[in-house]
């Protein structure tokens, strides 16, 4: 049986555990030993982390040839117009190349979405909006740059889905457990952490 831990990343948190710096890291939170980060978030963005002690489940999770969908809610400056999203959805072209086709979608302020500590820069002059885009791959820091190349910069980032998981439950700081069938990548049993009970879902 394999591991497999969904934790929710507060901003500021690195999706590792030490720093020589003594910055906040997932050890400040996650008292699991022996699992490793499928897929790492920034520092300055926050929601879904996956983390495994199953190498192939690390790799199938977070491995671009995999084409896992990761979805992501963008908070941006300005409004969006159906050009810009369209621009998104076909792939933009940056620095190390065009990215591949996304879905992204204006959506309203999430119902669960939690304040931000701290929380970002208010410019009543400036309204904002809130995005819903999924990838297939995972470039450094490819929701800001995509965003930024199409004229509305992201002022936070929330990776909500990994696959078939969202943070459904989860406030900042808080986990869960599964343990999956590390030949079918099934769930196989539930855990409960005190947090809320979930389905089961294939990985």
């Amino acid at each position: 049986m394999s591991r497999l831990v969904l934790f929710n990343k507060p901003y500021g948190v690195l999706s590792q555990f030490t720093d020589a710096s003594e910055r906040p890291t997932l050890a400040d939170h996650l008292p699991v030993p022996g699992v490793y980060v499928a897929g790492r978030l920034d520092r300055d963005s926050e929601g879904l982390l996956a983390l495994t002690d199953d190498g192939a489940l690390q790799a199938r999770i977070s491995h671009p040839r995999h084409k896992q969908p990761k979805t992501y809610w963008a908070q941006v400056e300005g409004v969006p117009d159906e050009a810009d999203l369209e621009s998104l959805r076909q792939g933009v072209e940056l620095s190390d190349g065009r990215t591949l086709p996304a879905d992204a979608q204006r959506i309203a302020e999430p119902a669960q979405l939690w304040p931000r500590d701290p929380p970002i820069r208010y410019r009543a002059a400036i309204p904002t909006a809130w995005l819903a885009i999924t990838l297939r791959e995972g470039r450094n820091r490819q929701i800001r740059r995509m965003t930024a190349a199409v004229g509305h910069p992201t002022l936070r980032l929330i990776r909500y889905r990994i696959g078939a998981w969202t943070l459904d439950g989860l406030a900042p700081g808080q986990w869960r457990e599964l343990e999956v069938d590390s030949f079918h990548r099934r769930p196989a049993e539930r855990r409960y952490d005190g947090v809320r009970p979930f389905r089961r879902l294939p990985v």
